[in-house]
């Protein structure tokens, strides 16, 4: 998908719709229900929670999100990966944030399929139709959710450009359903409108018997607000800003009518002439069923409630399609950020930004089953859902402060906003420390997990990069132009093509010399010496050429943004054409019999793989996280794969990584008779 512009427009405004806003779109499936989970209903309880979810919805996410953090626009990209890159080189420990972000983002990919497509399904239960199916076997609700998630992951391969197009549609239909229904309860009482006031908000957390610990419940409703910051990109911030005034209004509308219609409930007044409890055979039945009643459906027509589920199944199937395409997005960045493993990405259509990672679209499918089937009810996984998502907002808050400070923002605007949002953010982080027993561990394993990855990812390199030897390449100048012109060594290739790290175009690694001179001299007519630079901007596409001596060794430097794939096959037979065509090198083979039929010359590409040799003396943390570092490579993608190199004209090299040597080896020579 394409960057769309900042401008405003018909077409942004239902992109955004259908792209963005599934995850918060749907908090009112479960947020009204985990408040009122076990707490007798009161007007404190009700006006108070609604009271925290207004003015939750506009201090976290329309202040901080929508005015404040899309300020940081990476050239037209969002996100916790692009506000990294814009700050990165500030403070060297900002990379912890960043990644503790990223694996909140993605642990909360695995949760929020399950409790939204769970909560849309679950109240067919409650149908009369439907409850004899569900008295016969409880567990079908849980197998149409793992059915319609095995579909949804099941066609991510094929990409999802056709069908993204009736998102937008759908999630318009969604919202207005979201603030008619809010608006035909909002009668029920009018004393909802107290709300408004944060007085109540406060009044709850304050007085209310554990009102503080009611904040885990509340953060469901924003829990969706990041999406708002890593889908810049895919809308334009103005889209995102005015969309989110429909949007907002909208679910204020409906919590305003789902807390009327409890209200009601709870004074009696309205449940008489309620048609639902009067012709249903099941409340009849059952007549203090009503308590099991979902607040959502609750406020619901009854002639209208198949409709609902049906429209509340295709927002929740829509959120978890972002979520999904979310998560690949993340990991593409952080692969070209170093801090994931190098993974296979396949690109199913031609527009821009729609990608598909096979390898973590089967960790997210494994990650929401294991949720399903652990929880099985949408009121079990709202204990795990929100933990893990407070830590990146928190990480959010840091990495915006430091944009802040680049941006030359005076130092008291800078902490207060740190001391608000610390604050906020804190405060929802330790109420939802309440859920970790009761399912708030899943998400923390799932996150941390994650995170363990990364910083494996993230330090092994640091560990490695103090191996790494560069040498002055006019130094090796001479010997290479004499071992290419020297006949009586045999020639490895006409072209030979080594990837480098040096971002000194006057140097080059040991190894690479040590690999054309010493291990087995490797005679061609043109060096090539390639080096890939991953910039802060997402979309840079552009490369340079150094011809150190010309026609005999060269150096090209991609310079790529950390959302373009380094397809260095394609990219580097582009410069070698544009080359020729300015006739700044010959690439014709140097055999005579075929130089003379213009026949053009082999070119073979040189991949160190590094293995780790036994002759390191490394501390024991350190040597833990190189034995996961190499474990992990073994299942993520090769070097070659992960440069986009064609493998018919690869060859690898192993060679032994010594990061610590062996310094004090006790060998005592002895005397034989």
């Amino acid at each position: 998908m394409g960057k769309i512009s900042n401008k405003a427009s018909l077409a942004g405004l239902l992109i955004a719709l259908g792209i963005i806003y599934g995850d918060i779109g749907t908090s009112p499936l479960y947020v009204m229900s985990a408040i009122i989970a076990g707490r007798p209903i009161s007007e404190d309880l009700i006006i108070g929670s609604v009271s925290c979810i207004i003015w939750t919805l506009t201090l976290q996410t329309t202040v901080k999100y929508v005015i404040l953090t899309l300020q940081a626009d990476n050239k037209g990209e969002g996100g916790i990966f692009s506000l990294y890159a814009l700050v990165r080189r500030q403070r060297k420990w900002l990379v912890v944030a960043a990644m503790l972000g990223g694996a909140a983002l993605l642990a909360d990919g695995m949760i929020t399929p399950p409790i939204t497509v769970t909560s849309a399904i679950e109240e067919l239960g409650r149908q009369d139709f439907f409850r004899p199916i569900v008295d016969a076997n409880p567990n079908v609700i849980m197998y149409i959710v793992l059915g319609i998630l095995c579909a949804l992951f099941f066609v991510q391969q094929f990409g999802t450009a056709s069908i993204g197009k009736f998102f937008g549609p759908i999630m318009f239909v969604w919202f207005c359903m979201l603030a008619v229904l809010g608006i035909s309860k909002i009668s029920y009482d009018f004393e909802m409108f107290k709300a408004l006031n944060p007085y109540y908000a406060i009044k709850l957390l304050v007085t209310y018997p554990k009102g503080f610990w009611l904040l885990g419940a509340v953060f469901l409703c924003t829990t969706g607000a990041e999406a708002l910051y890593s889908d810049l990109g895919h809308c334009g911030k103005w889209n995102i800003r005015y969309s989110w005034i429909f949007v907002k209004t909208a679910l204020i509308l409906n919590y305003l009518g789902q807390g009327a219609w409890l209200l009601a409930k709870h004074h009696g007044a309205v449940f008489a002439t309620e048609k639902l409890l009067k012709d249903s055979k099941f409340m009849l039945e059952f007549p203090n069923a009503q308590e099991l009643i979902n607040p959502f459906y609750g406020i619901m027509p009854h002639w209208f409630i198949i409709a609902g589920i049906v429209i509340a199944t295709a927002a929740a199937i829509i959120a978890s399609q972002a979520l999904i395409s979310g998560s690949f997005t993340l990991i593409s960045e952080a692969m070209r950020l170093n801090l994931w493993p190098k993974l296979k990405i396949v690109y199913p259509t031609e527009e821009r930004g729609q990608l598909y990672i096979p390898g973590i679209n089967l960790l997210l499918f494994l990650g929401c089953t294991g949720v399903v089937l652990y929880f099985q009810e949408s009121s079990n996984m709202e204990a795990a859902y929100g933990l893990a998502i407070t830590m990146c907002m928190i990480a959010t808050s840091i990495l915006f402060a430091n944009y802040l400070v680049s941006k030359r923002t005076p130092p008291y605007l800078i902490y207060l906003y740190l001391v608000v949002y610390l604050g906020i953010e804190f405060s929802f982080l330790f109420a939802n420390l309440e859920k970790f027993p009761h399912g708030g561990f899943v998400s923390l394993i799932i996150a941390g997990g994650l995170f363990t990855i990364m910083y494996i990812w993230f330090r092994s390199r640091k560990i490695k990069n103090r191996y790494v030897e560069f040498v002055r390449m006019d130094h090796y100048i001479p010997q290479i132009q004499e071992l290419s012109n020297d006949r009586t060594v045999p020639k490895h290739a006409t072209h030979l093509v080594y990837m480098t790290s040096a971002n000194n175009p006057k140097e080059i690694e040991h190894k690479i010399i040590y690999s054309i001179l010493n291990r087995k001299p490797k005679r061609a007519d043109i060096y090539w010496f390639i080096h890939v630079d991953t910039l802060d901007d997402p979309y840079t596409c552009e490369y340079s050429v150094d011809h150190i001596i010309p026609n005999d060794i060269i150096r090209v430097e991609f310079r790529l943004g950390f959302r373009i794939e380094p397809r260095i096959n394609l990219m580097f037979r582009k410069v070698v054409a544009d080359l020729v065509a300015n006739k700044e090198v010959n690439i014709t083979s140097r055999y005579e019999s075929l130089e003379r039929n213009n026949v053009v010359g082999d070119f073979q590409f040189i991949v160190m793989e590094k293995y780790l040799s036994q002759d390191n003396e490394l501390p024991i943390v350190e040597r833990i996280i190189m034995k996961l570092y190499f474990w992990v490579k073994e299942i993520s993608l090769s070097e070659e794969r992960g440069f986009g190199l064609d493998s018919a004209s690869v060859t690898v090299e192993k060679f032994p990584l010594i990061v610590s040597p062996v310094t004090n080896l006790r060998l005592k020579r002895i005397e034989v008779d």
